[in-house]
């Protein structure tokens, strides 16, 4: 792109988010109601009455339905509450799961979901709950800000993992299944209306899970903390927490799923920095993430742990002041100039990378899918997120080298 036209996209881009966050300043967003704590799970039929649900569908995936989903199963039928069970969630949910998740809503007769998983369950239960409303309509046009703007069936979110923050969010990931394209939704409509967060539900995340979404967890602070726009005090202080606990936390959890302090303090690590990204947005680490998920249904954790240090590098100067603070609070470096504590604190991302055996790049991206994947996260980048730095296509392909050459 040449330097007219990429100066032209800035402004565009820009001034876009500039309308858009003076915009949310006159918005009340809503936020679930938090219920958390060690064994709070037992309060899902209290949550369940409250939203006035007379028959859940619950919505999980094949292996935690087993676990996870069983007591909470048990929990329901004790206290006479009906539900009907959809448990077939993919790692990386599609619009075709979500349309069957409608349809047997509507057949069950069910008045509310229970989504109990990872961010996966969370996601398409909200997308199942978008189908309801727009049952004519495919997914993808919903895709980006305020394309809902419907009441939705009451969505309670039971994560069992430390990580995607989907609980938190009003933010649904999908993929088009036909395009294997991967896109997020962003709605104050679907947002949960409460969330339990009981961390002996994560007692049992194998450890390669639980470094996965842990540094999920960072990246969504990370990219919320460094956004060009929409940053507040309160979200602030939310990723600044959120990443002090992971440097903290993370390597303990996975050394030891037993560690509750160490389960615990992720889980609210998750819900802080999922409250501060519903209202700041993400940047490039998720958008080139979606696209690897939906081209090769790449682990959305692994992805954002693998890209992460790589687009901090990329974007440079642009960050340094935030991620120099960051060092600070995390304890990893506290004297020198932005630029020598900012690059500590990617050198202290990629040496936990390397302790949890996150790979450093990913072989498996075909050379002939780096036009697209490059195409479609600008796409994402520049138009969903007020991102810190503003890619063309060519600058994008640059970093999604550099993740293959660091293999």
């Amino acid at each position: 792109m040449d330097k007219i036209a990429y100066t032209a996209m800035k402004a565009g881009c820009r001034g876009y988010f500039t309308v858009m966050n003076a915009g949310s300043k006159l918005m009340n967003l809503p936020e679930p109601q938090f219920i958390m704590g060690r064994g709070c799970c037992s309060r899902i039929p209290e949550a369940v009455r409250a939203c006035g649900i007379k028959k859940a569908l619950i919505v999980t995936g094949p292996v935690v339905g087993k676990l996870a989903g069983r007591p909470i199963m048990d929990k329901l039928r004790a206290e006479g509450i009906d539900f009907e069970v959809f448990d077939q969630v993919e790692s990386n949910p599609t619009d075709v799961t979500a349309q069957k998740i409608g349809v047997l809503y509507k057949a069950a007769g069910c008045d509310g979901f229970l989504a109990v998983g990872g961010g996966s369950p969370i996601d398409v239960a909200k997308a199942a709950a978008i189908t309801l409303a727009y049952p004519n309509r495919p997914l993808s046009k919903a895709e980006g800000y305020f394309k809902v703007l419907r009441r939705l069936p009451p969505i309670i979110a039971v994560p069992t993992t430390s990580g995607t923050g989907s609980e938190a969010s009003m933010v649904t990931v999908i993929t088009d299944k036909q395009r294997s394209y991967k896109f997020c939704i962003t709605d104050p409509s679907i947002m949960p209306k409460y969330a339990i967060v009981d961390p002996e539900l994560v007692r049992t995340t194998p450890p390669g899970m639980t470094a996965a979404t842990g540094m999920d967890v960072l990246t969504h602070a990370i990219e919320s903390y460094v956004t060009w726009t929409y940053n507040t005090n309160q979200t602030n202080r939310y990723c600044e927490e959120a990443a002090i606990k992971v440097f903290k936390y993370l390597e303990r959890a996975v050394s030891d799923g037993n560690d509750m302090e160490a389960r615990e303090m992720l889980s609210i690590a998750s819900c802080k920095a999922g409250r501060a990204f519903t209202k700041t947005g993400l940047g490039y680490v998720h958008a080139i993430a979606h696209k690897l998920g939906g081209l090769y249904n790449t682990p959305h954790g692994l992805a954002n742990a693998v890209i992460l240090p790589i687009v901090l590098e990329d974007y440079g100067s642009n960050v340094h002041p935030q991620l120099a603070h960051l060092s600070e609070i995390c304890g990893i470096m506290n004297t020198g100039s932005d630029a020598e504590k900012a690059a500590a604190f990617i050198r202290a991302i990629r040496d936990m990378n390397k302790r949890l055996n996150i790979p450093t790049g990913f072989d498996f991206i075909k050379p002939e899918d780096i036009g697209t994947i490059a195409r479609w996260a600008v796409k994402e980048g520049n138009t969903s997120f007020a991102v810190p730095v503003i890619y063309d296509v060519e600058r994008c392909r640059h970093v999604v080298n550099r993740i293959v050459a660091e293999a």
